[in-house]
């Protein structure tokens, strides 16, 4: 048996009563009251992409991009993900989203705004989107996964805080010292796993990890994001395993438990992206100088030392015709 969703109020107050004893919060869902509202979930969201946004345009340079490359990959993706995303949740909660007779209520479908996304979708709608990007742009795809990789991380590890706003994305009961307590109605609460706080945690060691050690010493374009996919995996099997609100597999069973999608494609995917790094640096053994950034500083240098042997008969040239000239002068001085 799967563990009960447990589902809190959104204007009832959070707390840790292990860290901080009787001190609450209790922010407002709704950021702006106009209209339908400005939700600090769409807000966080939004923040979290143009952090990831100047990220990869800082680090664009270092393997051999341009912050232009970068705005149209955005152009491209930011769409496609977003799409990708709520179809990925859709598809998992296909019954949420019918009517009475069975058939697809559309209109909630489409409801983007209402809540229902979810990052795996992003996650495999931006590396199509990047192999698509990539192919026409006439770029090596390792090189703008591994640039990608870094903003999403950084996406995550904001974008997770939008789940703590909305009382959200939580695990099961705890009495850790870092337990959360939230209320499930007026008069009864749960002291519960901050498995969004979990998630934003691992995930800025990991970018700190690919920021300060992994990129330092890449072999081939592709090492970050098979890294990402490692370490990202690794966690989220763990974090997904305590929290009570996950997608499941259908009515799917394997060991007399429901399957969790999220925690079964992390497993494979930490799995197949430990043995593409084992291939990759163990027996293919890349040449660091097959890095795009590092074959387009050989193609620059190359060209420099080609325009500087060029230039050498014409300054040579330059210096012999100086003295004649000189001379000239001095006897039109003298007339």
């Amino acid at each position: 048996m799967s563990a009960p969703e447990l589902t809190a109020l959104k204007n009832m107050p959070i707390s840790f009563p292990g860290l901080f004893g009787d001190w609450e919060f209790n922010p407002d869902p709704i950021a702006i009251h106009i209209g339908h509202g400005v939700y600090w979930y769409g807000i966080i969201l939004a923040l979290g992409f143009l952090a990831g946004l100047l990220l990869c345009m800082k680090q664009a340079k270092r393997y051999g991009l341009t912050e232009d490359h970068v705005l149209d990959f955005v152009l491209w993706a930011v769409p496609c993900c977003i799409l990708g995303s709520r179809i990925y949740y859709v598809i998992f909660y296909l019954d949420l989203y019918r009517d009475a007779n069975g058939a697809l209520d559309w209109s909630r479908v489409i409801a983007i705004w209402d809540g229902g996304i979810a990052i795996y979708g992003t996650v495999i709608a931006g590396a199509l989107t990047a192999f698509l990007f990539t192919r026409l742009k006439k770029i090596p795809f390792g090189a703008m996964a591994d640039l990608a990789v870094m903003g999403l991380l950084l996406g995550q590890i904001i974008g997770r805080w939008a789940n703590f706003i909305n009382r959200e994305a939580f695990g099961g009961l705890t009495d850790l010292p870092w337990r959360m307590r939230v209320w499930t109605s007026a008069y009864q609460y749960v002291e519960v796993h901050p498995t969004f706080f979990y998630e934003s945690l691992w995930n800025l060691i990991g970018l700190l990890l690919i920021l300060f050690v992994v990129s330092k010493s890449r072999r081939f374009d592709g090492e970050n994001a098979w890294f990402y996919f490692l370490w990202y995996g690794l966690g989220r099997a763990w974090i997904e395993g305590l929290r009570t609100d996950s997608l499941y597999f259908f009515d799917w069973i394997l060991f007399g438990q429901p399957i969790r999608v999220s925690q079964a494609l992390s497993a494979v995917m930490a799995a197949v992206a430990a043995l593409a790094l084992f291939y990759e640096i163990k027996i293919k053994r890349h040449s660091p100088q097959d890095l795009l950034v590092n074959r387009l500083a050989a193609e620059a240098a190359a060209q420099a030392e080609q325009e500087a042997i060029q230039a050498e008969p014409e300054a040579a040239q330059t210096e012999q015709d100086a003295p004649q000239e000189a001379e000239g002068g001095g006897d039109g001085g003298q007339a």
